[in-house]
């Protein structure tokens, strides 16, 4: 019994230090990957061909819209006249638009006979849309794109190389370098600073140690229509059925490839309460792919040797978000405690623990966010290191509560509960 009891002890002690290490581990662990990239992982796409037009693929670019009318006739006129490509058309699902959207789509109709606009009678999320478009795309490569995002001129051309090289016959879909459009304010410039610390370097990380990545983005990626049909599509119950449609492609053996030379542009919230509701977001839809796939590849870990670790990495991520909070109720509660019984000895020792765990943990995260920076566009968003305190102190706390709060939420949606409809952010 004794043995049992001290087995046991050691077992909770190894995992308390796993949790409290856990952001220094992983941001260390990026920090490696991103460098595995650079200078280990031969894959990268250097050079690009242009395509003759009797030699390009057609492509459908598909825009699920839903209440959209600030930005769709941006993002139309844009996708219409600005793209070095010509074998293409737009496809709008309009998603049971109740504002001006509607009429914006049909005087953009009459300008351009590429441009074909499907209206969806019932609002049922951005899945179902683009479930319903796969249906009427002309094109045998499908790109989704935000109505919010415009891809740069060459995106087109550079996404069919990746999709006509020597293996892209195994490739599912290629996603690209999001970038920040609006970085006037300064929860945006934090964002762009996340972005290229968490999304960027992470999607890297997975290229050069893994060869593939777990998580499309949703505002910009090639599809081929195949792989998507051989997958059952996109989840229509999921809060990101991008990440979702990446894993059903990675545990049915296609190829999933992060291009960081291909930008594409998009918006993000300027407003903290909008920031919450899309990592609320994002947050329910990767706890969703966590219950969906953990048992999956539990079955044959080895075999599934990159989503193990990655369902590894967000186990601890969810177990920390939890740490995270109890652990800040406990420490508040023994602050006030030490310092309304005068136990200033304890409490200064309390202090000083915790900011020494603060220091690595933000030393580790520094040192994430300079090889991203680095990394990425080859150093022109360096500048962007000043607004990193905001993003590990503020988005990092945003991040840890939005696991927690949606955690139930996405229990349910597994459980059948879940719906796909959507709300589109205020502009």
């Amino acid at each position: 019994m004794t043995s049992i009891w001290l087995l046991a002890k050691t077992v909770f002690k190894v995992l308390f230090l796993i949790l409290v290490s856990y952001p220094i581990l992983g941001g260390l662990a990026w920090f490696v990957g991103g460098l595995c990239y650079k200078y280990v992982f031969k894959n990268k796409k250097n050079d690009f061909t242009i395509l003759d037009s009797r030699e390009q693929p057609f492509i459908t670019i598909m825009v699920p819209a839903h209440n959209e009318e600030v930005t769709i006739e941006e993002t139309i006129s844009y996708l219409l006249n600005e793209l070095n490509y010509t074998n293409y058309e737009v496809l709008v699902i309009d998603d049971c638009s109740t504002d001006n959207t509607p009429k914006i789509l049909q005087k953009l109709q009459q300008q351009s006979n590429r441009l074909r606009v499907i209206r969806l009678a019932e609002n049922k999320g951005k899945a179902h849309a683009f479930n319903i478009g796969l249906a009427f795309a002309k094109g045998d490569l499908v790109l989704s794109n935000d109505a919010d995002t415009l891809p740069e001129a060459d995106a087109l051309m550079r996404y069919v190389n990746y999709f006509n090289s020597p293996e892209g016959q195994n490739i599912a879909a290629v996603t690209s370098n999001v970038e920040v459009r609006n970085r006037t304010k300064l929860i945006t410039k934090s964002t762009t600073v996340e972005f290229s610390s968490i999304v960027g370097i992470i999607k890297r990380a997975e290229m050069g140690v893994f060869g593939s990545i777990f998580a499309y983005s949703g505002a910009n990626t090639m599809y081929r229509k195949s792989a998507l049909i051989d997958v059952g599509m996109f989840r229509q119950d999921r809060a990101t059925e991008d990440i979702s449609v990446a894993w059903d492609h990675q545990l049915s053996n296609w190829l999933a490839v992060f291009a960081p030379e291909i930008i594409s542009y998009t918006l993000v919230p300027e407003t903290l309460k909008e920031l919450y509701h899309q990592r609320k977001r994002w947050a329910k839809g990767g706890t969703e792919v966590w219950l969906t796939n953990l048992r999956k590849v539990l079955r044959h870990p080895l075999k599934n040797l990159g989503e193990s670790l990655m369902l590894l990495d967000q186990t601890l991520s969810i177990c920390w978000s939890f740490f995270f909070w109890l652990a800040t109720f406990i420490f508040t509660y023994l602050v006030g405690n030490f310092a309304l019984t005068q136990n200033w000895s304890q409490l200064v020792y309390l202090l000083f623990s915790a900011l020494i765990l603060i220091c690595f943990e933000m030393i580790a995260g520094t040192m994430q966010l300079v090889i991203a920076l680095m990394i990425d566009r080859k150093g022109n968003k360096i500048e962007y290191l000043l607004f990193a305190p905001i993003y590990l102190l503020c988005l990092w706390i945003i991040n840890t509560l939005t696991i927690v709060t949606t955690f139930v939420p996405a229990i349910k949606t597994i459980l059948g509960h879940g719906s796909g409809t959507w709300i589109s952010p205020s502009r």
